[in-house]
């Protein structure tokens, strides 16, 4: 990355709007996700990193209901992190995932959650992200279901710990 591609590439802004194809063109599943079948829920938020012009990276939030041992609160979900092929490799997710939890601060729920694939897990791992224990059910078109890909938190306050139990997202994921 060159130096005046790292200057443009740090900051994390809120855009505007988002269209998957602004990163992926018209690639079918980007995320490697559609083999689940999963209904999934838009993000409200959006976040990125533009260089020389163009979106390179972004990140979505969004506050959605949930259920940890059949104690319910809100969290903030995390998903929709892409980076462009042609600019992986070079720590942008790293930096607009770090990003995006510094404006999910600001909206308030004690930890954020995401979904992910297993090969994509280390990733959140070195950024702080844990693994939820249990199982965790979301909502479907034809009524709850038992979330297949890995479930992840990240404390949005200092000393927040995941509370034990069931999880029930009473939503689609996101």
């Amino acid at each position: 990355m060159s130096a005046h591609e790292i200057l443009s590439a740090s900051a994390v802004t809120r855009l505007q709007d988002y269209d998957g194809r602004d990163i992926f063109g018209d690639t079918p599943d980007p995320s490697r996700v559609a083999e689940w079948g999963l209904a999934w829920r838009l993000k409200d938020h959006h976040f990125g990193i533009r260089a020389d012009g163009r979106l390179v990276a972004h990140a979505g939030l969004v506050v959605l209901p949930l259920s940890v041992g059949g104690k319910r609160m809100d969290v903030v979900g995390l998903g929709g992190v892409a980076v462009a092929e042609d600019r992986r490799g070079r720590g942008l997710a790293r930096r607009v995932v770090s990003g995006t939890m510094e404006h999910a601060r600001e909206l308030g729920p004690e930890f954020a959650i995401l979904f992910c694939r297993p090969d994509v897990a280390d990733l959140y791992r070195r950024l702080g992200w844990q693994e939820v224990a249990d199982e965790v059910e979301v909502e479907q078109p034809a009524g709850p279901t038992v979330m297949p890909l890995w479930t992840m938190w990240f404390a949005l306050r200092d000393g927040s710990r995941w509370p034990a139990g069931p999880v029930r997202l009473h939503s689609r994921p996101m």
